[in-house]
């Protein structure tokens, strides 16, 4: 079944590759790390989408019960580690006990979930060595703003990364780090403008459901930019097609292409 998935992947990396993202300006998010090579929301897999060039990766960030900031897309351990229960319910010397390889035993024996620090040192190291830089698409689970912006300024990644999360979150990240690129959901157009007083926002994660080009048109002459999920049976061809065509900024997946 594994052998089945990967080659399901490369042949969507084909699919990317050949719609021509280098020659548009269309921005690539790899959510949750995913390469279908590695699992997902770990340094593995992390490393694996580096290597392609996408301009972001999406991580999931959680507290651990001694506020340690810590990757993992679930509150609870069941669907991607050995370990059972809500992480939040762990100290870091526990959840460094676990292995975030389920369903990946044997090619990832000993992968782990790693912190925030370890993210950031990678994304950071390979900034340092590379001409294309890669940033962090930040979708704050549960995690306060100000440790999460030192962690991100730590590695220089704090001004160029982008911050997902809840309205009430970004306008707290907002008091913390006023130039941090806010990206509130947006899942109605009547929305958008309550959402530009309130946050200021960098950019609009923009729900598939709603995305046209004329949303996209109108958002875009409110001086923001448009992010939207291809995710599951959105995931294919003929809806990154659109979202080049629409001049959508962002496009999110979970097959990412070849290098730029």
């Amino acid at each position: 079944m594994k052998y089945t998935w990967i080659n399901y992947c490369w042949i969507i990396l084909l699919s990317i590759s050949s719609i021509g993202f280098a020659q548009t300006n269309i921005q690539i998010s790899a959510h949750r790390g995913n390469s279908g090579l590695a699992p997902e929301n770990t340094l593995a897999t992390f490393q694996k989408v580096l290597e392609t060039g996408v301009d972001f990766i999406e991580i999931d960030v959680r507290t651990s019960l001694d506020n340690q900031l810590v990757i993992l897309h679930d509150g609870t351990l069941n669907r991607t580690t050995n370990g059972t229960g809500p992480i939040a319910q762990l100290n870091l010397t526990e959840i460094k006990g676990l292995k975030a390889n389920k369903g990946w035993e044997q090619g990832f024996p000993e992968e782990r979930i790693p912190t925030l620090e370890e993210t950031t040192q990678l994304i950071s190291n390979w900034n340092k060595k590379h001409t294309k830089k890669t940033y962090i698409y930040v979708d704050c689970k549960q995690v306060a703003a100000k440790p999460l912006v030192e962690m991100l300024q730590k590695y220089d990644l704090a001004e160029h990364s982008v911050f997902y999360g809840s309205d009430d979150f970004l306008e707290q990240l907002k008091e913390v780090f006023p130039a941090s690129k806010r990206m509130p959901s947006l899942n109605a157009a009547a929305d958008i403008d309550t959402k530009i007083s309130r946050l200021q926002p960098y950019a609009f994660d923009v729900s598939w459901k709603i995305l046209n080009e004329n949303l996209v048109q109108h958002i875009h002459e409110k001086k923001v930019k448009v992010f939207t999920d291809v995710l599951g049976l959105l995931d294919n061809q003929t809806n990154y097609q659109k979202a080049i065509d629409w001049k959508v900024d962002l496009i999110q997946t979970d097959h990412v292409g070849g290098k730029r």
